[in-house]
């Protein structure tokens, strides 16, 4: 096309900022890693290629610097929205890591910031782009009329910095991983969700739940049962669509989705599924060619607000909560 690659800053090069950093050095020849806004700028990267890359400790430096094109955020969600509005008033595109942010209020901020200037925002929820996601979507027909879900993720227990729970708004799992199988329940079903019902081990902010167990019913209905906790081990990720002519597994950690009608079973595997890179390459597209977002920011919004009327839920002892909330 002989146009110069788009130039990608980078704000946050932790432990997932970098799979980002790699991603876009070694598999995206349409892009080139620009600049990237670090805690500790003095730190190189370790990424090979990234040695000349510009390093800022201030997100704003980066965001202002004219060889950057567009914005990714992987940084902790409590900095999520300040970054995205002064990347949205700078006129540049973003896309943010989810959870979008810590609270619904925030995200809206985001998304009526983002609408009211044209800036386009995606949300990294990363899983649509899993290939097992994909298939249970393409095949879901064949369960017939949708009646109810059952989506499960349990994850080990990590070792976080002490300050990692401030990072997260003090809240735990739900918001960390959870939030992907709230933004599955709108992207499966087509459908918003109307009431939420949710018991929580520890109700944030006294301290970040490990265990969550919710209900919600989208608008029309269909019944969704989640459980989402931190184990010691034993990692699962399941989704289950039940419907009036048999139902569809799929399971992303195994790869693999199974329908079943009666006794009749039919099994297809997928293959591995680089996420990340998927959506960052979905995104630059979207930018290059001026279309839509294909994970827009108000879908970040709906599944962050989701997760509020979750806790709003929890500290009430699990009563139901109806959305939407803002």
């Amino acid at each position: 096309m002989g146009h110069h690659p788009i130039g990608i800053g980078l704000i946050g090069a932790g432990r997932h900022g970098i799979r980002y950093a790699r991603h876009i050095v070694q598999d995206l020849p349409g892009a080139r890693l620009a600049a990237v806004c670090r805690q500790h700028p003095e730190q190189l990267l370790d990424v090979p290629g990234t040695e000349s890359v510009m390093m800022y400790g201030e997100p704003a430096a980066l965001i202002h610097d004219p060889s950057v094109d567009v914005v990714i955020i992987v940084t902790p969600p409590v900095l999520s929205c300040d970054i995205c509005l002064e990347s949205i008033r700078a006129g540049k595109p973003v896309l943010v890591e989810k959870p979008l942010s810590v609270s619904a209020i925030d995200a809206k901020r985001m998304v009526d910031a983002a609408r009211k200037t044209g800036v386009p925002l995606m949300t990294g929820q990363t899983l649509r782009f899993d290939a097992t996601i994909q298939a249970l979507k393409d095949k879901r027909a064949l369960i017939g009329h949708p009646q109810r879900m059952v989506l499960t993720s349990h994850i080990e227990t990590k070792i976080t910095k002490p300050d990692h729970a401030v990072g997260y708004g003090q809240r735990g799992a739900l918001l960390e991983i959870g939030i992907h199988l709230l933004d599955l329940v709108r992207f499966l079903t087509g459908e918003e969700v109307g009431e939420v019902e949710c018991m929580m081990d520890a109700v944030p902010p006294a301290a970040p739940e490990t265990s969550v167990t919710a209900h919600l019913r989208t608008q029309n209905g269909i019944d969704c049962a989640l459980d989402v906790r931190r184990v010691a081990a034993g990692r699962r990720g399941t989704a289950v669509c039940v419907g009036s002519d048999g139902q569809i597994t799929a399971d992303w950690i195994e790869q693999r989705v199974q329908f079943t009608r009666g006794d009749q079973a039919e099994t297809w595997t997928t293959s591995p599924s680089t996420t990340v890179l998927s959506t960052v390459t979905a995104f630059l597209h979207a930018v290059e060619w001026k279309q839509h977002m294909p994970i827009t920011g108000e879908d970040g919004f709906r599944a962050v607000e989701i997760a509020d009327a979750c806790y709003h839920s929890a500290s009430t002892g699990g009563r139901p909560v109806i959305l939407p909330l803002v």
